[in-house]
């Protein structure tokens, strides 16, 4: 993946990618066997054990079509059930009990079809996003799948790019951003990138450029609408008091942080602070009144880009006044 050409979104300038190859799973059919269950949906199950039998069942149908790869992705490296039963089972704990994220105006989120949804980037390592992630799946009456576009780096790194892959993240370049939205699919953007995870901790919740608007410019092509989303929390799990800039160019990162715990205590300073998260999607913003020459008007990119950032600046501001405690 380390030549692989991106398309950032502060990019005007148009540039074609070659398509990837759709993995497919065996062509046998898979027998049916009930799915692992909903968080909570066992919560008013008797003692009889009939639904941790069914749980057992379930996850041994999981596992052999694991072994024999009787399952699907799709043409982006998604893999929907892991990502269901796996990935999502360990992100949960730190979710609900650690960072115990409160989710609001999810309803803003459409039931069906394509839109963007444009959230603050901060925390050092970008924990936010994943949060975000479990928060649409969990929390949304559809239960819907967010598909967040990374940063290349993302896809450079070795275990971290397949379970990114796996998990539906793809490249934040224009041309999969906007073949995810016109296939009616959630699509998650920070468009602060590593300016805003990477800020120092004096600046916190003080969002950061947004480049030239090319997340506008997809949203008006697509005709979907853009959710802005607000997260309150995050800045303080790692405060990043220091930036180690020669060590960083040395290893090739963006940046090298210097936390009151890392990396004076080696991996035990890796881990974040337990702050009290809050995420709130706002109000939907559409695009599928304008003309299709509209992706083309930079005003307009401009106005809207300005519109979704202020929005998202001052929701935060509201979210910080209301709340009584970074940690509870």
């Amino acid at each position: 993946m380390a030549d692989a050409k991106v398309i950032p979104f502060d990019e005007d300038r148009p540039r074609r990618r070659p398509p990837r190859r759709v993995r497919v799973a065996a062509a046998t059919e898979p027998e049916a066997v009930a799915p692992l269950p909903a968080p909570g949906a066992e919560a008013g199950a008797g003692a009889g054990g009939g639904s941790w039998d069914r749980r057992i069942a379930g996850g041994l149908a999981f596992l052999r079509r694991r072994v024999t790869g009787d399952y699907e992705v799709d043409d982006f490296g998604y893999d929907e059930e892991l990502t269901d039963q796996v990935l999502m089972s360990l992100l949960r704990p730190l979710y609900d009990k650690y960072f115990r994220v409160e989710v609001k105006g999810v309803e803003n989120i459409p039931k069906e079809g394509g839109a963007l949804i444009v959230a603050n980037h901060s925390g050092t390592l970008p924990l936010d996003g994943l949060m975000m992630q479990v928060a649409v799946h969990d929390h949304h009456p559809a239960r819907r799948h967010l598909r967040l576009l990374a940063a290349d780096l993302v896809f450079m790194l070795p275990v971290v790019n397949e379970l990114a892959r796996k998990a539906g993240h793809t490249l934040a370049c224009a041309e999969d951003a906007q073949r995810l939205l016109e296939a009616g699919e959630l699509v998650g953007v920070m468009p602060e990138g590593f300016k805003g995870i990477g800020k120092p901790f004096g600046d916190r919740y003080k969002l950061q450029r947004f480049g030239r608007g090319g997340f506008v410019s997809t949203a008006l092509r697509a005709g979907t609408p853009i959710v802005p989303c607000s997260i309150v929390g995050a800045e303080e799990i790692y405060p990043m008091v220091g930036n180690a800039k020669t060590l960083a160019r040395l290893l090739g990162i963006p940046y090298f942080p210097i936390t009151p715990t890392f990396p004076w205590l080696g991996p035990l300073g890796a881990v974040p602070l337990p702050t009290k998260w809050t995420i709130q999607f706002g109000e939907p913003i559409p695009t599928d009144g304008y003309p299709p020459e509209a992706a083309e008007d930079p005003m307009l990119m401009f106005n809207l880009t300005d519109q979704v950032r202020e929005q998202i600046q001052h929701t935060l501001y509201r979210l910080l006044v209301q709340r009584r405690s970074v940690f509870f």
